[in-house]
């Protein structure tokens, strides 16, 4: 009976109540994109089934999308989205510092990482950098919206997307308070990391808190350019 419900609910009161959530994605892309940035092509990383990169098309309609996702699960699923949405792509692969292949656990198909410490659940998957998609007569034109959902490979995704940081208005990462892997970034890491890059945080969504113990697990920050005025702003009104 739930499951009806939910069903008869339309799109637009589905998309109304989410964005009434301050924590919500749809709430701070709504909050960005009122501020009006600009965003020509977003690069949506551990795009799973498109579902993230199908919200983020409410609030930049214009953008193309360029979907990557590493776990082969997800494949006709991309295949259908892309079909259906003329402005998206997907690469089947993991985002990286190196191109070739690196190994992928895609066991958890909404929870995959690259270079698992566990080899047994692990396959080989394609690896590219961002970079090779931002040439300068390429196809994807900037400003770059980037998104990581990565489980703790940020840093050398990132370390291969030096172009596309170079050129984007906006950045948005799943942080963790927790090492998920041996050279991943706690959240105020990230914030530094990103900070001597050029970026500060301007908004947050999708807080969660480990069920066992209630402590507090992620959250999704939300960086743009120092340049900006609004972040040169040192006070509250």
């Amino acid at each position: 009976m739930k499951t009806l419900l939910k069903k008869a609910v339309p799109p637009s009161l589905k998309r109304y109540a989410a964005e009434r959530k301050r924590s919500h994605a749809r709430a701070a892309l709504k909050r960005i994109s009122a501020r009006g940035v600009t965003v020509k092509t977003v690069i949506d990383v551990g795009a799973s089934d498109g579902r993230w990169s199908l919200a983020a098309m409410d609030y930049f309609p214009d953008a193309n999308y360029l979907l990557v996702e590493a776990n082969p699960v997800h494949q006709p699923a991309l295949e259908t989205f892309c079909r259906v949405h003329a402005q998206a792509e997907y690469e089947l692969a993991a985002a990286s510092d190196k191109t070739g292949t690196l190994r992928f656990d895609g066991s958890v198909p909404f929870g995959g990482s690259a270079d698992p410490e566990n080899p047994e659940t692990a396959i080989e998957v394609k690896a590219v950098r961002l970079d090779d998609f931002a040439a300068p007569n390429g196809p994807y034109e900037a400003p770059f919206f980037l998104k990581l959902d990565t489980h703790g490979h940020e840093v050398p995704i990132l370390e291969g997307a030096e172009n596309v940081l170079a050129k984007a208005s906006l950045v948005v990462i799943e942080v963790y308070c927790y090492q998920l892997t041996p050279t991943s970034l706690l959240f105020d890491e990230m914030v530094a990391y990103m900070r001597a890059k050029g970026f500060g945080v301007v908004d947050m969504s999708d807080p969660l808190w480990r069920p066992q113990d209630k402590c507090f697990w992620q959250i999704d920050l939300y960086f743009e350019p120092l340049t900006m005025p609004y972040l040169q702003k040192n006070t509250y009104v």
